[in-house]
């Protein structure tokens, strides 16, 4: 049975101390209501350590946004995977469309970054997703495909099986519009294909793919019924508690 997970990505928003409140906010909802998936808060790095502290690790696990693709040394404001692993962070988002679009992160950049993230013990939670445009041209399978090959099919099985895929739909991060359950289910099964071609069906039957892009409380449950979406990346849902939980209550 794969693991359902629904993730939050506070992107660069809370203070130390209101982030501190908002996993506080929401572990207290999850003491009351155990959760039937897996939660992870995804933070800016200088909460990893409190939030961890402040959390019950088996009601959520805890993750880093980003790692640098080098392993230590003269990088001045980067923060190495060994680092991140060192707060007792369990997972790294990376690849995230954001990191690639305003950041330029390329395939080579992200190969390098869940390298040194497998290698330091954390699990990845990999973004793959194509823009409007891509969408527009009927080029998503094509995007989704290419961001695979480039940066984790490198992988052998065994480290594939620490990767979470999320697909995040760019046209529909933040924008409010949200890919159809259909159309997200349709996307979902040929990633799915893609890994079974690629490692063999049974890993492909394992692995998590998560979907990104305006997931709320009002559409989680019609999404997480499809057969190969897995749970949920969420965004702006995940800055209060109570939004949040309603995603993650979709499971219950």
């Amino acid at each position: 049975m794969r693991n359902k997970i629904v993730a939050g990505n506070w992107k660069m928003n809370k203070t130390l101390q209101e982030g501190i409140e908002l996993a506080k906010g929401v572990n207290d909802l999850l003491k009351k209501n155990a959760p039937k998936c897996t939660v992870i808060l995804g933070t800016p790095f200088i909460h990893l350590t409190e939030v961890v502290k402040t959390v019950d690790n088996k009601l959520i696990k805890v993750s880093a946004e980003n790692c640098a693709d080098k392993e230590k040394g003269a990088y001045t404001g980067e923060v190495s995977a060994a680092m991140v692993k060192s707060t007792g962070a369990e997972y790294v988002i990376l690849g995230h469309s954001e990191r690639r679009g305003y950041y330029g992160e390329t395939y080579e950049i992200l190969k390098e970054k869940v390298q040194l993230a497998l290698a330091n013990g954390l699990k990845v939670i990999f973004c793959i997703g194509e823009s409007l445009e891509e969408r527009e041209a009927n080029k998503q399978n094509a995007v989704v495909k290419a961001e695979l090959e480039g940066s984790v099919f490198n992988l052998s099985a065994a480290e594939f099986a620490n990767i979470v895929i999320a697909y995040e739909p760019i046209w529909a991060i933040g924008t409010g519009k949200t890919a159809t359950s259909d159309q997200a289910e349709e996307i979902h099964a040929y990633i799915r294909s893609v890994i079974a071609d690629k490692y063999g069906k049974e890993v492909a039957e394992n692995t998590s793919i998560l979907y990104g892009g305006s997931c709320k409380a009002s559409n989680a449950k019609e999404l997480f019924a499809k057969p190969d979406i897995d749970g949920g990346l969420i965004g702006g849902a995940s800055l209060k508690p109570e939004d949040f939980y309603g995603i993650i209550e979709a499971y219950n």
